[in-house]
């Protein structure tokens, strides 16, 4: 039971697998995700703190060069901070003293105001430090502070006034005088950063999706890749098992599953029906198969009883006879496992039926053509000589030389017709080889041009090919045929039309088609069934065994006739033949 089941449901996954891929591995790349974006965060915090500390570094070597060289005051710094602050991603520089009171600012009308209170201003050093800060407006700021040290020795801000202890200090002992504590703030714009951050986390997160749906393909395929090794384990175990009995029969043995799918079938099936094993199972026989197999397999299953039939399946083009026996087969439970049928070729055994009732039938009618063809020719033999007397012996009498000459092409018209009917009664023998068909069309088709200019029809053979088109044929048959699809094609177009001849190959079916059309009068279609019926005929003077002649030949050959036709357009005649000798 179990090994019935391998080969069609290896790539079943159970739910619990998927949940617990899941749960590995969501965590797994959440954390790297996670992670991956603090250290991004990180970064971008440690490259806009050293810019900030290479801007106040710059800041205090063009203040220090400025105040040692120039002897800059505090308005001399007041613009270099207003300067420095017009780079677009700077949002202010600020300086404050010990307190936090303003003392420069890009913005001058905020000089003298507090910076923020709730900031320890003791506690700033020389070590550069830095907090992320949100302005009034909304607007994300990255500050970044230190002890402001431009010079040593006289202060730099004269316009601030200076203590008592400040001056005292500078005179007695003016190589020991410090300067007085400030704090130099630079905010930097975060929008830019921000921005890049969302868009870096964002990328983070699709790039942990997409490796998350990497990872959760990649463990299916495990599973995948080793069911299908379990499948193919046990498909073998199920063939070996098998082999024995199933390869060795001389019928073919087809095994659909409950579920409709193809399960197995033997080498015998394969040749019959032209399908490959391997290709086929664990696919629907419905998509598979032949309509009518999978109808008998319906038929089946609503049967209690084994079924016998003989039914016929086309398979590649050609119309086989199968003789089938189908039935279902239930497990010791008595559950429904699927359908077994089997297959006999007796397409050949029909064929050879056909062909000795044929034979037979021919052979009667031979022969009874054979005795009134020599019963009514003697008669007419002595008719034509009597006519062909009168004639010249009344030949100054015009109305009995006509009456003469009518009865000469009337004995003649019926020698035909016997001939004719002796030709069709004849088994049909031919001979042949490969030979290169566009010159059997062109050497016929000389045969009838005159005839068809006289009639104002333009043969058009443009379509024809210069390289060589084989077919295995009888020539001197087939070229009989050709003749008589363009006389009755010409006769079709009292009035003038066009005869048209082209080739088409069928490399599947190993077969070539000569298609000739005609724009003439058309059959009706009431008709267009009977016109290979022996005596059928529409006109006037015909016989009714010109298409009887033309098929017979061409299923001599294994080939067939098709035709089709529109009343007032015209008609297409395709003569199928086989472009090789079968194997």
């Amino acid at each position: 039971m179990k090994d019935r089941h391998t080969n069609q449901d290896w790539i079943r996954i159970s739910p619990w697998v998927i949940v617990g891929a899941f749960i590995v591995l969501v965590p797994i790349f959440a954390f790297m995700t996670m992670k991956n974006v603090k250290t991004q965060q990180d970064n971008m915090i440690m490259l806009m703190r050293e810019k900030g500390d290479a801007l106040i570094r710059s800041f205090e070597a063009g203040a220090r060069t400025g105040a040692m060289g120039l002897n800059w005051s505090g308005i001399q710094i007041q613009r270099l901070i207003m300067e420095t602050a017009e780079q677009p991603d700077i949002l202010y520089i600020l300086i404050t003293d010990r307190n936090g009171k303003i003392l420069a600012h890009n913005q001058p009308m905020l000089i003298g105001r507090m910076h923020e209170e709730n900031l320890d201003y003791a506690a700033i050093d020389e070590r550069i430090q830095s907090r992320q800060i949100t302005r009034s407006d909304g607007k994300p700021v990255f500050e970044v502070y230190r002890r402001f040290i431009p010079s040593q020795g006289r202060g730099l801000f004269r316009h601030r006034r200076m203590t008592p202890e400040d001056m005292l200090l500078s005179h007695m002992f003016p190589e020991n005088y410090q300067q007085p504590a400030i704090t130099i703030f630079v905010g930097l714009d975060m929008d830019p950063i921000v921005k890049t951050m969302r868009e870096s986390t964002k990328q983070s997160i699709l790039n942990a999706v997409i490796l998350l749906l990497i990872g959760f393909s990649g463990i299916i395929s495990i599973i995948v890749a080793y069911n299908y090794r379990v499948a193919r384990a046990n498909l073998s175990r199920i063939k070996a098992f098998s082999d024995s009995i199933v390869e060795n029969i001389p019928v073919g043995l087809l095994f659909i599953s409950e579920s409709g799918r193809i399960v197995t079938m033997n080498n015998a099936c394969e040749k019959m029906l032209r399908i490959s094993c391997l290709e086929s199972v664990s696919r629907y026989a419905a998509d598979i198969l032949p309509p009518q197999l999978v109808a008998l397999s319906q038929e089946a299953l609503r049967s209690s009883e084994i079924l016998i039939r003989e039914i016929d399946v086309p398979v590649q083009g050609k119309n086989m006879l199968f003789e089938t026996s189908a039935s279902v087969l239930h497990d010791d439970d008595g559950h429904f496992l699927g359908y077994i049928i089997l297959l006999r070729d007796i397409t050949e055994i029909r064929h050879l039926k056909r062909e000795m009732q044929r034979k037979e039938r021919l052979a009667s009618l031979g022969s009874l053509a054979a005795g009134v063809a020599h019963e009514i020719r003697n008669p007419l033999s002595s008719i034509k000589g009597f006519a062909t007397y009168f004639k010249e012996r009344y030949k100054d009498v015009p109305e009995d030389k006509d009456t003469a000459e009518i009865m000469i092409r009337e004995v003649e018209r019926l020698n035909r017709v016997i001939g004719q009917l002796l030709e069709f009664a004849r088994p049909m023998n031919v001979q042949q080889r490969t030979i290169d068909v566009n010159g059997i069309l062109r050497h016929s088709l000389g045969m009838i041009r005159k005839q068809a200019a006289s009639q104002g029809i333009t043969i058009d053979a443009q379509d024809l090919a210069d390289e060589p088109v084989y077919a295995y044929i009888d020539q001197d048959r087939i070229g009989q045929v050709l003749l008589n699809v363009y006389l009755n094609a010409v006769e079709a177009m009292a009035n003038g039309g066009v005869l048209k001849i082209w080739i088409e190959r069928d490399e599947v079916n190993d077969t070539i088609a000569i298609n000739v059309s005609d724009t003439g009068c058309g059959i009706p279609g009431a008709d267009i069934g009977r016109v290979f019926d022996p005596y059928f005929t529409t006109k006037q003077s015909g016989t009714g065994l010109g298409l009887a002649i033309v098929h017979k030949i061409v299923e001599a050959h294994g080939g067939q006739v098709k035709i089709a036709s529109t009343e007032e357009k015209g008609t297409t005649v395709s003569l199928i033949l086989p472009a090789k000798e079968e194997e």
